[in-house]
């Protein structure tokens, strides 16, 4: 590589001052640094640290997408709740059939650290204290395995769900060790395909890469919009293809009651011909800080908490109930040739998100600085800024305390941590055993008395931590085979 070439590259992107400390590096950081600079696209890099200081100088409370706003169409809505047994049946029923045939895989957004909850390993590796101490990796897992016994005893299939995750820089090394260790969760290896995402020059409110050492840029994951490309540049679609995948299920890792490859979800979408759904669920409050699936203009797509004015927040239906209700929840599903039409055609077109971060930085002296305020931009792309592109979008509502406990804080934050996930699985295999008719005794002996609703966010009377294995989302199975199961 030619230092010469890359140094007129760098100023003509405006980023002479890369090569600053050039001088002070040994010969082998020098090669290891212009190994790394050949690979940037240099065009592409001026554009986005222009982009980068342009959008942190913008008016992000802005509230244009507010004066336009309109709620989904209830006839492309489904939902768990107001849905009958008959509806739910069939939507259930078909999805198993996709399974089945080998039609469904199921896709993980997984390039996120674990920083937030205090590790310095990926956030599929925590284990939120679980009797079992199962992980999240291992939760997953078994829940893909059980949807795949459960579609073959219904149509006395052999099929696969295969497993796509979507790794970064920072977490494939880390993930595929660990999946090594635990001979995949008693998944076929072959079947789960781990690829990486693209990796994006952190700046400066000016537009300046950041150097995080003399010799290295700062780089972040382009967030989980960065799929759109990942999924080209690893030749996941035609991997896709051979398979015969048609429909994907794609989920954020930090979900601990996600529902793998729901056929209900699936069902439901493939019923309605849609190229592009997302599950949501109820808004708690108004004011809840969680993005809303609606229309912009006519358009889909998810209006952050912040863009949303707080009357336009609170209105309501005749029936009393959140006029923009539909929270998203980064849980989507897709059909393979929308997904091949965004990654050929689209991908270049989704809209970047400002991210201000506190990068750790090389001073003009030198000098490692951990900054205390952010100091930097990251821009990110979101999965679910798609959906303006979909011919047939629809959503499908579920029950939070069954389906969205998220892991984002450690211990102490009010919200979203290792207990309250924690708190959320035990409480729902807790109602799963009581509607069950299982009873629970103390250590003498004694019937608790039962407690028919348990919130997400509590303790249930009894610990009762059901494996995936034996049962995907709380059905009932013949008492031999449960017996069998349990006690092996």
């Amino acid at each position: 590589v030619d230092v010469c070439e890359i140094k007129s590259s760098l100023e003509h992107a405006g980023q002479s001052h890369v090569l600053q400390f050039w001088s002070e590096l040994s010969e082998d950081d020098k090669s290891t640094f212009l190994v790394e600079l050949s690979q940037l696209d240099f065009n592409e890099l001026r554009e986005h640290c222009e982009r980068a200081a342009e959008s942190a100088k913008a008016d992000h409370s802005a509230t244009a997408a507010d004066q336009q706003i309109e709620p989904v169409s209830s006839e492309f809505i489904g939902s768990i709740r107001k849905s009958d047994h008959t509806a739910l049946t069939g939507w259930e029923n078909e999805g198993f059939l996709q399974i089945s045939q080998n039609r469904v895989a199921v896709l993980l957004l997984a390039g996120g650290q674990g920083t937030r909850l205090g590790v310095p390993y990926p956030k599929g590796m925590y284990n939120v204290g679980l009797p079992s101490s199962k992980t999240l990796y291992q939760i997953q897992a078994e829940r893909i395995c059980k949807i795949q016994e459960l579609a073959n005893a219904k149509h006395g299939s052999k099929c696969t769900v295969p497993w796509y995750i979507m790794t970064s820089e920072f977490t494939l090394d880390p993930t595929k060790k660990f999946f090594q260790e635990n001979k995949y969760f008693g998944l076929d290896p072959s079947d789960v395909v781990m690829f990486e995402q693209r990796m994006i020059p952190a700046v400066t409110f000016d537009g300046k890469v950041i150097l995080q050492d003399k010799g290295k840029i700062a780089m972040a994951p382009d967030g989980n919009g960065g799929l759109y490309r990942a999924l080209v540049d690893n030749k996941v679609l035609e991997n896709m293809e051979k398979r015969g995948v048609e429909y994907l299920h794609v989920y954020c890792v930090d979900n601990i009651l996600v529902k793998m490859a729901d056929p209900i979800f699936i069902g439901f979408c493939v019923s309605k011909g849609a190229d592009c759904g997302a599950k949501v669920v109820e808004k708690a409050y108004p004011a809840e800080p969680v993005g809303v699936v609606c229309k912009v203009k006519g358009v889909y797509q998810v209006v952050e908490y912040s863009e949303l004015r707080p009357e336009t927040a609170e209105q309501r239906d005749p029936g009393g109930e959140l006029v923009y209700s539909a929270g998203n929840i980064c849980n989507h599903f897709f059909t393979r040739p929308f997904l091949n039409e965004v990654a050929q055609k689209f991908q270049g077109q989704l809209k970047q998100h400002v991210a201000l971060k506190k990068v750790p930085f090389v001073d003009r002296e030198g000098n490692l600085v951990k900054p205390t305020t952010p100091n930097g931009i990251k821009m990110e792309k979101f999965v679910f800024d798609v959906f303006q592109f979909s011919r047939k979008f629809v959503a499908f509502e579920v029950l939070r305390e069954e389906e969205f406990s998220p892991l984002k804080n450690a211990d102490g934050a009010p919200l979203d941590t290792p207990t309250t996930a924690r708190q959320s699985l035990l409480a729902q295999h807790y109602r799963w055993a009581m509607a069950a008719g299982a009873s629970f005794l103390d250590a003498q002996g004694k019937a608790l008395p039962p407690r028919p609703r348990v919130t997400r966010d509590e303790d249930p009377p009894a610990v009762c931590e059901i494996s995936p294995l034996v049962s995907f989302f709380g059905e009932v199975r013949p008492q031999q085979q449960f017996l069998r199961d349990v006690t092996s």
